[in-house]
């Protein structure tokens, strides 16, 4: 039996990254779905396994529990071939993973959310999704400016970058509304990670 219990929300990228980084690395898990607005997600708060009021949550066997996305993710992948050996790759990796949570998530993630969840219809009005679109399309030109001449975002092999960028992006089109034609590089690099060995889709879990 495993020592690890996930506490996450399905739909939720800053959830999936990590399901597809413990799919990735082959790790045993129980998953404990908490989707927004249920009860399962109430009773979690309620009973103190969720610190930080959030998820996802990773409980570790000694009753230690970890929160954050990103800081899961390094977590996981500590000693592992996803995080560089090199401190100059191991920065960029750190630094495409601050970019993704401070600037990336809370546009591209946030304009998915609003076109997703009827809870959230009264905040998707025309200007906010017009920004949103506006400001989404910007960044990911830069990363599609960031992918040329390379396969991953840090280093020569894919990272804990690629994971913490991918949740939100391969569903960036279905789910936000972006123009996902206008970035062949980012389509491409989706696929390199849709195709590694042990991967998960976002709705692939117990």
């Amino acid at each position: 039996m495993s020592n690890l219990t996930l506490y996450s929300m399905p739909s939720s990228g800053n959830s999936y990254k990590v399901r597809l980084l413990l799919a990735l690395l082959g790790r045993d898990y129980r998953h404990v779905s908490c989707e927004t607005q249920s009860a399962e997600l109430e009773r979690a708060k309620a009973e103190g396994q969720l610190p930080l009021g959030k998820l996802p949550a990773l409980h570790l066997g000694d009753g230690t529990i970890l929160s954050e996305s990103n800081a899961i993710l390094w977590y996981l992948g500590a000693g592992s071939d996803w995080v560089p050996s090199d401190a100059l790759t191991q920065a960029q990796m750190l630094g495409w993973m601050f970019f993704e949570q401070n600037r990336y998530e809370p546009v591209v993630a946030v304009r998915a959310s609003l076109n997703t969840y009827p809870h959230l219809k009264d905040e998707a009005t025309p200007e906010v999704m017009a920004k949103l679109l506006q400001e989404g399309h910007a960044l990911l030109h830069l990363m599609e400016d960031h992918l040329q001449g390379r396969a991953w975002f840090a280093g020569a092999s894919p990272s804990l970058a690629d994971i913490a960028l991918y949740a939100y992006t391969h569903t960036a089109g279905e789910r936000g509304g972006f123009e996902m034609n206008r970035f062949p590089l980012i389509n491409g690099w989706c696929a390199r990670v849709a195709a590694l060995p042990g991967y998960a889709g976002l709705f692939d879990h117990g």
